[in-house]
């Protein structure tokens, strides 16, 4: 039962994040240009100020403001397959249980702001490039019933013949991304950039189990009660074995090797009891967290004739979050310390290197293409999750633009997002399977000083199964949804 402990911490890990788009812990969905079409990588304008921030530097001299407002809905699904969950109360005796996870962020905010002279370009952004909403997960999670049910069935010689429990969860996560850095053009047609990015992170993760039930012959019973009779039926045992070992040293002879082995049955069976009682009343868990770090972004284009291409690096920022938490006191479950109060834990944004390539096909057409690797197993995670991973993640990306008349354009794209997943790495608790993107949008000229655009994102998740064992069954299948609608106002002075 010291893993309800356990599975609580997984359960508020599952709702870290409602990244849409980007690697395990980053999303680089943070413009409304993006969400129209995904390759910004080697495109000009003021969304490079993120995507592409040496190629800010061929803007127009002046001062450039884009605002972006958007809004994601997402859920995590898994199919949970685990003979215990027969024994469940609201399971109609069925082995297989679906449990989802529902992540709402209703604004996802970002400025990116840009100022030219001359050869320089002086920028600033503001996005949330991790987390960005909270998720909440009604009815718990498998990986923490299947436990529950595991208890049930160990409880059976006592008179247990089912479970009964409610699971709750609900995670909060934005991690804020401020950048400051400045564009220069070393000729007409290259330029570079260095800037430096502060991720402020916070979090909070509450987890509640109640209303644990166990069935017994006479219905269904609180675990505290059931506990308080099992203890007794144990107590009872044991003076009765005590009493027959009493008989046999009184009259000189060694008490039979079955009874001093049934003894040490029930002084086991005691000592779980005693283990189990201060879970009796349910488990309530709190835990804030927050902290800051910072890293150097670096990135170069260069133009020749039609085309265009450009490279960025994120470095890896280095994050160790503090917690507030209502767990004090140290545990033998690693999960359970990741939540200790005033601890500090790692959780680091991975570096990042973009690549992007853009050819003018004519004077009003564009084609893009991207690529983004995300250094997953360099950075460093709580109990050195990242080293379960077989490597980086990896996307490809590629759309395109075309200008409609001169106020209107259309554009579209997709991404192809490719995790090196292992069964060891993924669990109910956080898990990010691969996927395909697409999305597509307007942007429209009001004026020489406003734009106004809009777009629709959405990306399709595959499948992963997983199987822990097959004698009996237990096995998972998670995958996820997600939709994104946004907006922006990009105004030039």
């Amino acid at each position: 039962m010291k893993k309800i402990n356990f599975l609580l911490a997984g359960m508020m890990l599952a709702a870290t994040t409602t990244a849409t788009a980007g690697g395990i812990l980053t999303n680089t969905n943070q413009s409304i240009d993006f969400l129209r079409n995904p390759a910004r990588d080697a495109a000009i304008g003021l969304d490079g100020v993120y995507s592409n921030p040496a190629g800010v530097a061929f803007m127009p001299e002046g001062f450039h403001l884009g605002i972006n407002w958007q809004y994601a809905h997402q859920t995590r699904t898994i199919q949970s397959n685990n003979p215990v969950f027969a024994l469940g109360r609201k399971n109609g005796g069925l082995t297989e249980k679906t449990f989802e996870g529902v992540a709402d962020a209703p604004f996802i905010p970002s400025v990116q702001a840009a100022y030219n002279k001359g050869d320089w370009s002086v920028q600033f952004n503001f996005s949330v490039p991790g987390g960005g909403g909270s998720c909440e997960f009604a009815d718990g999670l498998g990986s923490f019933e299947s436990v529950v049910g595991s208890i049930a069935t160990q409880l059976q010689p006592l008179g247990a013949t089912g479970y009964d429990m409610d699971g709750y969860m609900q995670g909060r996560n934005y991690y804020f991304g401020f950048q400051l850095g400045a564009a220069y053009k070393i000729t007409p047609d290259l330029s570079v950039y260095g800037g430096l990015r502060l991720l402020y992170g916070t979090a909070t993760y509450k987890a509640k189990i109640n209303n644990i039930m166990v069935n017994t012959a006479g219905g269904y019973v609180d675990f505290s009660s059931f506990l308080q009779a099992a203890a007794t039926t144990v107590d009872g045992g044991i003076s009765q074995v005590n009493a027959g070992i009493a008989q046999y040293q009184a009259a000189g002879m060694e008490a039979p090797a079955e009874l001093i082995a049934k003894l040490a049955q029930l002084e086991g069976t005691k000592q779980s009891l005693n283990a189990l009682q201060k879970y009796s009343q349910g488990v309530n868990l709190l835990c804030n967290q927050s902290s800051v770090g910072v890293a150097p972004v670096i990135g170069v284009d260069y133009r020749i004739g039609p085309f265009n291409f450009a490279m960025k690096y994120e470095a890896k920022t280095q994050i160790r979050m503090k917690n507030e938490s209502t767990v004090n006191e140290a545990s033998e479950i690693p999960a359970v310390n990741k939540f200790r109060d005033a601890e500090s834990i790692d959780e680091d944004s991975p570096a990042q290197l973009a690549f992007g390539a853009m050819w003018n096909i004519t004077d009003h057409v564009r084609l893009n293409l991207g690529y983004h690797h995300f250094y997953d197993t360099k950075a460093h995670w709580y109990n050195d999750a990242q080293k379960l991973l077989d490597g980086g993640t990896n996307e490809y990306l590629g759309g395109v633009e075309w200008d409609v008349t001169d106020r209107l354009t259309i554009s579209g794209g997709g991404q192809l997002t490719r995790y090196q997943l292992t069964d060891a790495y993924m669990n109910d608790m956080s898990f990010v399977v691969n996927s395909s993107s697409i999305g597509f949008g307007f942007k429209y000229t009001v004026n020489d000083n406003i734009k106004l655009g809009a777009a629709y994102f959405q990306t399709n998740y595959e499948d992963y199964n997983r199987v822990t064992s097959t004698s009996p069954l237990v096995s998972d299948t998670f995958t996820r949804t997600n939709r994104v609608l946004g907006v922006n106002c990009e105004l030039n002075f």
